[in-house]
């Protein structure tokens, strides 16, 4: 009886010392072997998942909108069809140069904003990051360990954060994109084309005024977009 008594308060012992290991760094004690166990830490939202449905996201916008983009540049520059609306002037582009017609210059945008948006959705899960990680300051290791939601407020900043690449690659190709839209309304005005293509565009305006020039209005572009991407990412996580 006494040995029966002795063994039952050793196991209690024992089971107290397991139970009383504290977790650290991840670490939490395992009483049913006397050893420790490692506690997966919450995984972060890929990047690379982001960049890649941006930039399907992206090349899908521009199908759809290209046409109305297209009408728009022609309205604004003066095209013969000037005056009509833009139904009218998309129905006549389509009557008199079919398919092809309103798409035209589609190359550049569908090259430049595929990528575009994969920067976008890849600066913003960035940006949300650097967000935290402020956000985060002077917390204890196990506080941050805890799942952090982000306020509208950071939300917002992340959005405005993730407009600084993404104009890098947008200014170019909407230069590049007017210029050759132009070029159409001047050739069917009886002119003659200056460019065969977006890359023909994009060398002669290099040779002509240099990286300067093909970056023009990058400044304005940016101002542009950072209220833009703010109100498009509040939305966006608002209504998800």
């Amino acid at each position: 009886m006494t040995a029966t008594t002795s063994e039952t308060k050793s196991s209690n012992v024992e089971l107290k010392t397991v139970q009383s290991i504290p977790s650290f760094a991840g670490i939490e004690a395992d009483s049913s072997g006397g050893c420790c166990k490692k506690v997966d830490a919450p995984k972060s939202e890929s990047a690379l998942k982001s960049f890649i449905s941006g930039g399907v996201g992206g090349a899908c916008c521009v199908m759809v909108g290209h046409p109305l983009d297209l009408v728009k540049v022609r309205m604004q520059t003066g095209g013969a069809a000037a005056s009509s609306s833009v139904f009218g002037m998309l129905s006549k582009t389509l009557a008199k140069e079919g398919i092809r017609g309103i798409y035209r210059g589609v190359s550049a945008p569908l090259t430049a904003v595929t990528p575009m948006f994969a920067v976008s959705f890849w600066s913003y899960d960035v940006g949300q990051r650097i967000v935290k990680g402020y956000g985060q300051r002077g917390m204890t290791a196990e506080e941050k360990e805890r799942k952090y939601v982000l306020s509208m407020g950071e939300i917002c900043m992340a959005g405005a954060i993730s407009a600084i690449p993404t104009t890098g690659i947008m200014a170019p190709s909407e230069r590049i994109k007017c210029l050759l839209q132009v070029q159409a309304n001047e050739v069917e005005k009886g002119g003659t084309a200056k460019y065969t293509g977006m890359l023909d565009c994009a060398k002669q305006v290099l040779k002509e005024g240099g990286v300067q020039s093909l970056f023009k209005g990058t400044g304005a572009t940016l101002f542009r977009d950072i209220p833009g991407t703010i109100a498009y990412f509040g939305t966006y996580e608002l209504v998800k």
